[in-house]
């Protein structure tokens, strides 16, 4: 691959040929899906995560771009060359790592069908069944989840709520943080909006501090209630209780409190219904945030983990994560659509038309962000189509079955205990300070710190060996390694692999520990 000089006219002849020809389009097509083919049939030969040093990728591509046309052929040769290598295997059956992006054939094949019309479903008028798709497989899978009927469309408009797909839950909570402020700047006036305030736990996802700053919402008012191993880190419903009370004498107007099920660092789940109560005093918008443990919620025995949600605002769930529905697939459902219309819709004259202004249809520019828009709802539609919901509960249950197993390994091993109780298909687990500390004194108010660190040097051990990829989180001051399993190739077999793996770092830490008289610190350098 390389640049050929400027200026040379007599290339334009090389690139005669139109860039959509449906010949060329279906023969380039079977070569990328080929290629796709076998690199999910050799995916788990490949370091999981990336073993390239930054700036890598300059080193090997030239300057600037080519001035002729390269071939099909050598720019798969360059992908298998170079970026591959760059690449960490999100799809990889040992990929254990930060939450899953679990793909499926339905899912891929939806993102082709999405791509190659290649719409632009900013009204129900610029392409309808993009629109009205949407608002179908909205329906369906909130009826999966059994959501209240007033989070759904209904055929007479009576209910109010409805569903659309955003990118990410950053999006989804941006929308109905703008929609919860301007509805109470509506009442209080726009001049208060220094006096908003938004509740979360310590616990929420970053993507709600990025949201109430985009919003304008004054940092000082940001408020992560802090949880505490008493609870699992759920929010505790008294604590928010008290932080609002606080709020209101000090002349603050509460506005919005997110709450999770499922969080990042370790699938707590905040109690809904509870929070939903204290909130409602207060006049307080709540979303619940399910973008992990929401798809799970599609099976009876974790539906509970919602319950009370009939008293939220709005729910979002990212299909993309455990739903076997590529990125990006963001599922958001609102009581109130009218309230986020309100806050997000403009009406440019090069925009209007007899359908929009018949009111008898969605225009889903005015529930987003951006203007432009793709059709997500076509891989959802496959997805659910093609495996239903019995086989999309089997595939869930799987998972969780194969993260209890990895518990149960876990406990055969009394060096490591478990942290945190797994609620869904994440294990959270550490060596424990007594296998670190068994031939060595160390100070008590050392031995957390430490524990800590020998820990974080048995994963960063375990990822550069390209086996299996974990990531981390710290809670309550305890570092933990997080084990989550939802990639859609993994089966039992690659979680005992992944055990073994463990053991066998760990066996070569705990060896350079014995025997020595040096401090922890020294041998972790």
């Amino acid at each position: 691959m390389g640049s050929l000089p400027a200026n040379n006219f007599e290339s334009m002849s090389l690139c005669s040929q139109n860039p959509l020809d449906p010949d060329e389009f279906r023969r380039q097509g079977h070569m990328i899906i080929d290629f796709l083919a076998d690199y999910y049939k050799n995916v788990e030969k490949y370091p999981v995560r990336s073993q390239v040093e930054p700036g890598y990728l300059k080193k090997r591509l030239p300057e600037s771009a080519p001035y002729n046309p390269e071939s099909i052929e050598t720019i798969l040769e360059d992908v298998t060359n170079d970026i591959i290598p760059g690449l960490t295997h999100w799809q990889s059956p040992n990929y254990f790592a930060y939450f899953p992006s679990s793909g499926s054939i339905a899912g891929f094949l939806g993102e082709m069908l999405s791509t190659g019309f290649n719409v632009v479903g900013f009204n129900w008028m610029s392409s309808p069944a993009a629109t009205e798709l949407e608002s179908i497989v909205m329906n369906w899978l909130g009826q999966m989840l059994t959501l209240p009927k007033s989070f759904l469309f209904s055929s007479d408009g009576s209910s109010g709520g409805g569903g659309v797909l955003q990118g990410t839950t950053c999006e989804a909570i941006l929308c109905t943080l703008t929609a919860a402020r301007d509805k109470m700047l509506n009442k209080i006036g726009r001049e208060n909006i220094n006096k908003l305030v938004v509740y979360a736990s310590d616990q929420t996802h970053c993507a709600l501090q990025k949201a109430a700053q985009i919003a304008g919402i004054n940092p000082k008012n940001f408020r992560a209630i802090a949880t505490s191993k008493a609870t699992n880190f759920g929010l505790s419903p008294n604590s928010l209780q008290s932080t609002i009370l606080a709020d209101i004498e000090s002349g603050l107007v509460p506005l919005f409190l997110c709450a999770t099920v499922g969080t990042t660092s370790s699938t707590a789940v905040d109690p809904i219904g509870p929070l939903c109560a204290v909130a409602k005093l207060h006049g307080i918008w709540v979303h619940i945030d399910a973008a992990y443990a929401g798809s799970a919620c599609i099976c009876p025995e974790f539906r509970h983990f919602i319950d009370g949600v009939e008293d939220a605002d709005s729910f979002s769930l990212n299909a993309h994560k455990w739903f076997f529905t590529t990125l990006d697939c963001c599922c958001l459902w609102v009581k109130d659509s009218d309230s986020l219309v309100k806050a997000l819709s403009t009406s440019p004259e090069y925009l209007k038309n007899k359908a929009t202004d018949s009111k008898q249809v969605i225009d889903y520019k005015d529930w987003q962000i951006a203007l432009s828009r793709r059709f997500r709802s076509m891989k959802l539609w496959l997805v659910l189509r093609s495996y239903g919901i019995a086989n999309l509960r089997t595939f869930l249950r799987s998972h969780v079955k194969m993260a209890k197993h990895f518990q149960g390994l876990i406990g055969m091993d009394n060096r490591f205990e478990i942290v945190v109780p797994r609620t869904f298909a994440m294990v959270c687990f550490r060596l424990k300070p007594a296998a670190i500390f068994r031939k060595k004194i160390v100070e008590d108010d050392h031995i957390e710190a430490q524990t800590n660190e020998v820990n974080a040097k048995l994963l960063e051990s375990v990822n550069a060996s390209g086996k299996i990829y974990m990531t981390h989180a710290v809670v309550g001051g305890v570092y933990m390694i997080r084990f989550a399993v939802g990639a859609t190739l993994t089966e039992e077999r690659h979680v005992t692999g992944a055990w073994k793996v463990v053991q066998e770092h760990t066996d070569a830490i705990l060896g350079a520990l014995d025997g020595k008289t040096t401090t922890i610190h020294e041998i972790l350098d």
